[in-house]
């Protein structure tokens, strides 16, 4: 088989390993998720992105009724949505449609609230 014929073949990725056998996070790794964190650290963007989840695709009108705010507001919480790849947005002559690219955002929204019903802060 030549190397060109080997290129093309289709590979699977490999298994990634539980978090459990997984090595300590490096400090670099721990930095990328403390960043990531920050990102979901906002309450409309994590309004936003619940909403996303149970419609699939809102454009931004609908997401800034939904949340009770201006689309202006909604559009920039959005946008930093996007510019971190959970987001795609499809222009759709004036209006924007926003959908969740990331498959892993609806899983950790669900493990989220698992938290806070299972954990509820002290007051």
């Amino acid at each position: 088989m030549n190397s060109r014929k080997r290129a093309t073949k289709s590979v699977a990725p490999p298994l990634r390993p539980a978090l459990h056998q997984r090595p300590l996070l490096s400090p670099q790794q721990a930095l990328a998720l403390s960043r990531l964190f920050k990102v979901f650290g906002n309450d409309l963007r994590l309004r936003l992105l619940h909403a996303l989840v149970r419609e699939k695709e809102l454009y931004v009108s609908e997401l800034a009724e939904a949340v009770g705010m201006k689309p202006q507001a909604v559009s920039n919480q959005l946008q930093r949505l996007v510019d971190r790849g959970i987001l795609a947005a499809k222009r759709e002559g004036t209006n924007i449609c926003y959908s969740i690219i990331d498959p892993c955002v609806p899983v950790l929204l669900e493990r989220g609230v698992c938290l806070t019903q299972c954990c509820p802060e002290e007051k």
